[in-house]
């Protein structure tokens, strides 16, 4: 039995913002954001549409391709889910209700358990481990879907430049499901391995302080609206340390080299945190997926995003031994491995 990523889709902003359009606003140029950041742009959602709209969007794009495999309808795919996995740092609303039960409603996933997770950039894959051990616990389960979705650009200081040019919008989501394919052999496919972990001493270095129940935001009062706060060098130095331990652990438990690894798709942070990482394992940057340089840091979108990109432009092939890592608030971090 293997937990089976079956299909890909995703949801852009129609709204594309350059560094040269920041630099209007801010101070800064395109060249400082390039060389910090690997950062050339971003997508910003329209007013009046939230997390849930793209996330929508992009399980409709995922279920279309299912259908178009399969021969099935969308509908009736939607109405076979068995569950909705939701990771978000921009939900509709905080708290309650949550984001995925909007998604679940909307698409006439009726028969579907739904919830979020809040892992920061680390929610997707800490939403497709979730998913895959609710199909592998009970057998009556069979598909799944798990979305990264983010409106970023509302709970962003755009007078801060230290975040406002980092972030961007975007949706992305798997088709997950449990098959007869083994799970172990020659002919293995699947969700092989996964890495989950926390460092919760780093909680406070990277937050959206306003409007929980430890500082709820007043209106009118002295402070901003609710926006992300990070110390930027503490969580470089994290982010670098989360990568290289989590590949490093995901190779050594599956007793393989990174020759075995065909692609590494990380969170799409930083592009010099990712080239630092690499630099300390010696693996090369072609090994790595980046598509940083369009899309901005979009969260728990980030690693959905990238692989439906590779997905649908041919560069994902069946067998193929891919990884995911990444790292995000709360502290947290991990990573999967995955045979396409």
């Amino acid at each position: 039995m293997a937990i089976e990523i079956i299909a890909t889709g995703r949801a852009i902003p129609a709204k594309r913002l350059t560094n040269d359009d920041l630099a209007n606003r801010l101070d800064t140029t395109d060249e400082w954001i390039r060389s910090h950041t690997g950062i050339g742009a971003r997508y910003v959602a329209e007013e009046g549409v939230a997390a849930s709209d793209l996330a929508l969007e992009a399980a409709r794009n995922a279920l279309a391709m299912a259908a178009e495999q399969t021969g099935t309808a969308v509908e009736t795919l939607a109405q076979s889910l068995d569950v909705i996995i939701l990771g978000s740092t921009s939900p509709d609303y905080y708290g309650v209700p949550a984001t995925a039960c909007i998604v679940q409603d909307k698409l006439g996933a009726k028969n579907a358990a739904a919830m979020d997770i809040t892992a920061a950039c680390t929610g997707f894959i800490y939403g497709l481990e979730v998913a895959a051990g609710l199909l592998t616990v009970d057998r009556s389960r069979k598909r799944a879907l798990v979305i990264g979705a983010e409106v970023l650009s509302r709970i962003v200081d755009w007078n801060d430049r230290g975040t406002a040019v980092l972030f961007g919008d975007g949706a992305g989501a798997v088709l997950i499901e449990r098959t007869e394919t083994p799970s172990e052999g020659k002919n293995r496919r699947g969700v092989l391995r996964t890495i989950l972990r926390a460092d919760g001493s780093g909680a406070e270095r990277l937050r959206i302080k306003q409007g929980g129940s430890r500082y709820p935001y007043q209106s009118g009062g002295a402070e901003s609206p609710p926006h992300v706060e990070m110390d930027g060098r503490m969580v470089y130095n994290f982010a670098v340390k989360a990568i290289t331990g989590t590949i490093e652990k995901l190779l050594t438990q599956e007793n393989i080299t990174i020759n075995d690894v065909a692609r590494i798709i990380p969170h799409q942070a930083n592009a010099r945190i990712i080239q630092a990482a690499g630099k300390r394992l010696g693996i090369p940057e072609s090994k790595f997926f980046l598509n940083i340089e369009e899309y901005a840091n979009t969260s728990a979108a980030s690693i959905p995003i990238a692989l439906d990109e590779l997905n649908r432009t041919g560069r994902l092939k069946q067998g193929d031994l891919i990884m995911t890592v990444g790292f995000g608030g709360g502290l947290t971090y991990g990573g999967n491995l995955i045979i396409w």
